[in-house]
């Protein structure tokens, strides 16, 4: 019709809209990020739950041999893993190991939770 103005659509979106995503971003983020960091730094706990999985299985495998009587040094076992381990036993029928978070990034509420952890980032576990 002549003497009417249409209005123009625009294809950009308006500051309300682009307000709307960033908020929706913004909830979205807030409950991953500290997931996230949870998760990695419970990693950290796995990494020494399963070194003491793997000084375990070498001391079984260093026992195979009926000449070994007496309880391994850390080095006898040829491994190399990234936390300090120390092995324990007044005899061979209960020995203890004892594996050292280096990272010290464990949580402390997931060491107060898991049995084997203690507050110092030492992670036990025994082999009778």
């Amino acid at each position: 019709m002549p003497g009417f103005h249409t209005i123009k659509q625009s294809k950009a979106f308006s500051l309300i809209e682009l307000m709307v995503v960033l908020g929706i971003m913004a909830i979205l983020m807030s409950i991953a990020i500290p997931n996230f960091i949870a998760y990695r730094n419970k990693g950290f706990c796995s990494q020494a739950e399963r070194d003491a999985d793997h000084v375990i299985s070498a001391i079984i495998s260093y026992f195979s041999d009926p000449t070994r009587i007496s309880i391994p040094h850390y080095n006898d076992l040829g491994l190399s893993l990234s936390n300090h381990v120390d092995i324990t036993g007044v005899d061979l029928s209960l020995i203890t190991v004892s594996v050292t978070d280096n990272t010290s990034r464990c949580p402390l509420e997931y060491q107060a939770t898991t049995s084997g952890w203690n507050s110092n980032y030492v992670f036990t576990k025994q082999l009778k």
